[in-house]
């Protein structure tokens, strides 16, 4: 399985993190990010973060949709995601509150079913830890401005 973990500590409390991690709020930070469109019925803004929310993202390298399948409240969100060729493939934000504001933790994994596709994932690796280090600091300059 491929993982990537990244952490980076934002001045601002762990409840304003938690604010920009709903799908639709990734367009504003996260590398890559064209589009979200929910897939599942929003009635109210806390809708986004319930387990079970789900969304279609399109992006610079792929498509994917999202589902919320762990959400505890200003501490921990992860999305099952389902993306052509990539088996159990999920993205876990797990917020630490610090005395400067809080740690942001943030881990992806994803399975790669056949050799050539191996092959290509080791150069997608590359490219998508570039692209995720670079949206942790963009987040962190949009919520410490």
């Amino acid at each position: 399985m491929a993982r990537i973990k990244k952490s980076i500590e934002i001045k601002v409390s762990p409840e304003k993190v938690w604010e920009m991690l709903a799908q639709d709020r990734h367009l504003e930070w996260f590398v890559g990010y064209k589009s979200v469109e929910y897939t599942s019925e929003v009635n109210t803004p806390g809708d986004k973060y319930r387990v079970g929310s789900s969304a279609h993202v399109e992006g610079t390298h792929d498509k994917f949709d999202a589902t919320i399948t762990e959400s505890l409240k200003n501490e921990k969100i992860t999305y099952s995601v389902q993306a052509k060729g990539a088996k159990n493939a999920f993205q876990t934000y797990t917020l630490k509150p610090t005395e400067a504001g809080t740690e942001l933790i943030y881990m992806m994994g994803w399975e790669v079913p056949n050799l050539i596709l191996r092959m290509i994932d080791k150069i997608l690796l590359k490219v998508f830890e570039k692209d995720f280090k670079k949206s942790l600091e963009n987040l962190k300059n949009v919520l410490e401005k």
